[in-house]
């Protein structure tokens, strides 16, 4: 992938990297007009100072040259568990995409070091907590320490600053839960249709005034197919309410990609070298992307505990029509009564994840840091929030697989490559077995 710009970097990519020649001359222009600046011998924070409380302490021309390695080395004070590959690999698109913007002033030898460090697939070990600073020191310090290369002025701060981690990693919960959505919305569809829910809550009219649930309610009728003559009046609230659930899900989606361009577009650097000259910014306060995080966890808890009741339903004759919680044999056989026992647990772990992070007022640093946003810890919980709702979403689905073969009613257009992915890992449930392997497959092969 040859990249022109910063934002044609996309922390979900797994693509090799080169960067254009144009985007590299620019940069280099820009590192020779820091390095001029920074020879005028003016205090710049944490390249001729000490950082945080002990900012005021000038460094002499031997103390500049190693601080810029030892900012890495005495602030990597992290441990296990460790990001998954795919977010580390975020982390450090994340660094590279705000040096590209030339705001850091590093150099294009830095910048290249990057670039071979993504290409080579040798990623680094990042906590995957306990970042507990006004950013990211701890966890970006981990990220950059294996580097091989004698980092230059300003370049040991330039790799510490900001919030690049929960930037990319945000980025990539977003490519993450706009498939997820999909995926709700499918699954939704699935059990509307197996009931034979009367379709009226998902009729045009009654998304007025609201463009995201009126594509949403479209999705579902066009995906639970046309209406049979309905079971009953009212299906149940969890299926009535499928559209509005799945739209607020998508609405806090858009919400947080619009946060996650902000903090790639916006000034993160500090300091930054803005119009020729050094600027102390606070764009390591990730207040913006903390709270959309935390906003879109709590619409994927709620999304699981719908789905979670939806799938309870599936179980209740009385719902369905079918036999008791479809089981090939009731009273011989449980069916599947313990995989909603899974999907309650599960929604229970997601509750617990939706408590706000950024309402800490933490000191560190000798009180210089006094407030935190915790955007790091914010992102780690989407991420789980979004692991827990697939396992969750994996569980209806199981259900309404099961419910369609009992029922012998025909799958809806719509539906019929979803359920086939099913069916092709999914055998005939007629007898009781280890369900937990069914939707380890359902997970690794069709969510």
């Amino acid at each position: 992938m040859l990249i022109h710009d910063p934002s044609d970097l996309d922390p979900a990519s797994v693509e090799r990297i080169e960067l254009s020649s144009a985007l590299l001359d620019r940069l280099a222009a820009i590192r020779a007009e820091v390095l001029a600046a920074l020879a005028g011998g003016d205090p710049v924070y944490g390249v001729n100072t000490g950082m945080g409380a002990l900012s005021k302490r000038r460094l002499t021309v031997d103390e500049q040259r190693r601080h810029q390695r030892n900012l890495l080395l005495g602030r990597a004070v992290g441990g296990p568990p460790w990001l998954p590959a795919d977010e580390a690999r975020a982390v450090l698109i994340g660094r590279l995409r705000t040096f590209l913007t030339g705001d850091a002033g590093v150099s294009v030898e830095l910048v290249q070091q990057l670039v071979s460090y993504l290409n080579s697939g040798q990623l680094p070990e990042i906590p995957a907590a306990g970042s507990g600073s006004a950013g990211e020191i701890i966890p970006l310090a981990h990220a950059f320490g294996p580097l091989d290369f004698d980092l230059g002025p300003k370049e040991g701060i330039a790799l510490l600053a900001g919030i690049p981690g929960a930037t990319g990693r945000a980025a990539l919960q977003v490519t993450r839960t706009r498939r997820l959505a999909d995926h709700l919305t499918a699954v939704a569809a699935g059990s509307i249709a197996v009931i034979g829910a009367n379709r009226d809550p998902y009729h045009p009219i009654a998304a007025r005034g609201d463009d995201v649930l009126a594509d949403e309610l479209a999705r579902l009728r066009e995906l639970a197919g046309p209406e049979p003559e309905p079971r009953s009046l009212q299906a149940p609230v969890s299926f009535r309410v499928a559209g509005h659930v799945t739209a607020h899900v998508r609405r806090t989606l858009g919400q947080l990609a619009e946060a996650v361009d902000r903090a790639f577009t916006g000034v993160t650097d500090s300091p930054a070298y803005l119009d020729g000259e050094f600027v102390g910014t606070a764009g390591f306060h990730g207040i913006d992307l903390a709270a959309h995080c935390d906003h879109l966890t709590a619409a994927l808890a709620h999304a699981a505990e719908v789905s979670t009741a939806r799938l309870h339903r599936l179980l209740d004759p009385a719902v369905t029509g079918l036999p008791a919680q479809l089981a090939h044999d009731p009273g011989p056989q449980a069916g599947l009564v313990a995989v909603h026992k899974r999907a309650v647990a599960t929604s229970h772990a997601l509750r617990r994840l939706t408590l706000p992070s950024a309402i800490s007022t933490a000191e560190t640093s000798n009180g210089q840091e006094d407030v935190q946003s915790f955007s790091w810890e914010a992102v780690g919980g989407l991420a789980d929030a979004v692991r827990l709702t697939r396992e969750v979403t994996a569980c209806e689905l199981l259900a309404v697989h099961q419910a369609f073969a009992l029922s012998k009613r025909p799958v809806p257009p719509g539906l019929r490559e979803l359920l086939q992915a099913v069916a092709d890992v999914v055998p005939p449930i007629e007898a009781d077995r280890p369900f937990g392997q069914d939707l380890t497959r359902l997970l690794e092969s069709v969510l």
